[in-house]
């Protein structure tokens, strides 16, 4: 796969995770994900665990999605501000204020949106 190939990926499953399609968002990031290695791989999986606990607390898996959204902070706390292109310290803010509303048992507010920098 050319890098052109997995950029273009990348991007749709930025597109899809803001459509709130979290399950092919994850299916797609996956595909890059396996032939990544080291502080991408890392990323990566960090994302997708981000998309599949907001997919478990829509789905009303609350234990789920606390046990996704940890893996995915241990992940993604340690990159920088911007990454690939996106505002990852908003992103990181945005997906905290989005758990601590959903594990505190109030009703799921809307999911978190990537922004690119820019």
């Amino acid at each position: 796969m050319t890098h052109a190939e997995q950029l273009k990926i990348f991007e749709r499953g930025i597109d899809l995770f803001n459509e709130g399609r979290f399950f092919e968002c994850h299916e797609a990031w996956e595909e890059i994900w396996l032939r990544a290695d080291g502080t991408e791989k890392l990323f990566l999986q960090g994302m997708i665990q981000a998309a599949v606990a907001i997919l478990h607390a829509q789905r009303g898996n609350l234990e789920g999605a606390r046990r996704q959204y940890a893996k995915s902070c241990t992940k993604l706390d340690s990159m920088p501000d911007e990454h690939r292109g996106i505002a990852l310290a908003y992103l990181r803010d945005d997906l905290r204020k989005f758990f601590a509303t959903v594990l505190s048992g109030a009703s799921v507010p809307a999911p978190p949106k990537i922004n690119r920098v820019g």
